[in-house]
């Protein structure tokens, strides 16, 4: 896996970072962890997560792994969280997602941009990493009013001052990223940005001179056109598109895993 500076930060990323919003779905502990460490035996030096995804239980899967693996650095984020709190058993949290197919609300994320909320998050995400810093730390989705006061940027900042944030700033779509950009309102030196190689969202970014640091969704979008497609020539496109940043995939097959760093050896000078 080649790896690479994340512009504006002093964080070194392997090219590919794993996702961890569909952990769950891989199975019970035992594999899901063994995913995970997999996934660092292939080159993955970062992790993406948040409170939300497993409803708590992919903050708590990726523990052993930092524990085993100090290197290894990792994104969580704030601002959305999961229905029934983080510390939900297995059988809870598959319950509640079975529900919530017929009752939605059952496992309707809970968005909360409150501070007092997010003193909290940030404690719960440490606590269930077990990690004393959060390399990334993203407001998840968040809407310019609720977040682009004096208030939340100081308290950010103060974050990086006591050593329990290492670096922060925006996990969002382009839409949501624009009033952002149109206000001037900074908050932090990270993007994090949904892309697609047909619409080319994230090219709102250097219209407004700011690089592609950390890009996702490229997969997705291109299975929901009609078009055959071929994952890995997706890959390659978008490492290329963003070439000296970071792509967010995921998996959950362990064999699967091999092919990443075969894309960035390729892709990569």
């Amino acid at each position: 896996m080649k790896y690479s500076i994340l512009e504006n930060t002093d964080l070194r990323l392997s090219r590919f970072i794993f996702g961890t919003a569909s952990l769950f779905n891989v199975g019970g502990p035992g594999k899901r962890r063994a995913l995970l460490e997999a996934a660092v035996e292939a080159g993955f030096s970062h992790f993406d997560t948040a409170p939300y995804y497993g409803f708590g239980l992919a903050e708590r899967d990726l523990a052993p792994v930092l524990k085993a693996h100090p290197e290894v650095t990792f994104t969580t984020k704030v601002g959305i969280y999961s229905p029934g709190g983080e510390n939900q058993s297995d059988a809870a949290v598959f319950l509640r997602k079975a529900a919530g197919r017929f009752i939605r609300p059952v496992s309707r994320p809970e968005i909360d941009f409150s501070l007092a909320r997010a003193r909290q998050a940030l404690e719960g995400s440490l606590r269930r990493t077990g990690r004393q810093t959060v390399d990334l730390y993203m407001l998840h989705e968040p809407e310019l009013p609720l977040v682009a006061t004096d208030d939340w940027r100081r308290w950010l900042e103060d974050r990086v001052q006591a050593g329990t944030v290492r670096q922060f700033g925006l996990a969002l779509t382009a839409d949501r990223l624009a009033p952002f950009f149109d206000a001037g309102a900074d908050l932090g030196a990270v993007i994090q940005i949904c892309d697609s190689l047909k619409a080319r969202e994230a090219d709102l970014l250097p219209r407004h001179g700011r690089p592609l640091q950390i890009t996702y969704g490229y997969v997705s979008a291109a299975m929901a056109g009609p078009e055959p497609v071929s994952v890995p020539d997706i890959l390659a496109q978008a490492l290329r598109r963003n070439p000296a940043g970071a792509v967010i995939v995921s998996s959950t097959k362990i064999s699967r895993l091999a092919q990443y760093g075969r894309i960035a050896d390729e892709v990569s000078p």
